[in-house]
């Protein structure tokens, strides 16, 4: 649109301010309940100037789902420098949250909601996609890593992602729809005591549980 730098600048961080009050009121209204006046509401902006990103709550729901991919591969990016068996534990830890997080909660029911509509919804379903190749080839990463380094057992790393992506996924998602709060731990210890520590070639030093995290 012609922007000089400023404006630019200006543009990013409306675009910010609109990405966090979309997460608040998700987190408040859910996605069914979810208009553009609660989100300009939270933004403390006019729905006109969110219509002038974003034609449709549709477009930016999908921006919204972009966005938490970006965030996503911003809050992974640093355990890379980690030993694999260490970034694999604290890839585990991302999918936990705690009883008290009840806003946390919240957000993840309203995106299972907005999942639901994934196969009536091109453009949601093309985000969902991508939202899930991230996650997918970030464990492939992690343990084709592994195997390189001799840590790791040789597995299929894409198969092996897959299946420990939907045992996570499965476990937020219930902890979520039958209110059990330790559903995701109890998983994830699991996945860390049988999953984990069976990749580990035999012989291998667990520096991670020497260390005491």
């Amino acid at each position: 649109m012609g922007d000089t730098p400023n404006g630019s600048d200006a543009a990013a961080d409306t675009r910010e301010e609109i990405m966090d009050a979309t997460y608040r009121a998700l987190c408040e209204h859910g996605y069914a309940d979810l208009t553009m006046q609660h989100i300009a509401d939270e933004a403390g902006k006019s729905t006109s100037l969110l219509h002038y990103h974003f034609d449709t709550k549709e477009d930016l729901l999908v921006a919204f789902i972009d966005h938490l991919i970006t965030e996503f591969e911003d809050v992974i990016a640093p355990i890379g420098e980690n030993s694999p068996t260490d970034r694999l534990r604290e890839y585990l830890d991302l999918w936990e949250f705690a009883p008290e997080e009840d806003e946390r909660a919240a957000l993840h029911l309203a995106l299972l909601e907005l999942r639901s509509r994934g196969p009536f919804n091109e453009a949601y379903r093309e985000q969902l996609a991508r939202s899930d190749e991230v996650l997918r080839s970030t464990v492939a990463d992690i343990i084709r890593d592994g195997i390189e380094q001799g840590v790791f057992r040789e597995v299929d790393p894409a198969a092996t992602a897959r299946l420990l992506v939907a045992t996570l996924d499965g476990a937020r998602t219930r902890q979520i729809t039958l209110d059990d709060p330790e559903y995701t731990r109890g998983v994830r210890d699991q996945l860390e005591e049988q999953f984990v520590e069976g990749l580990l070639v035999d012989g291998t030093a667990d520096t991670t549980g020497a260390t005491g995290q």
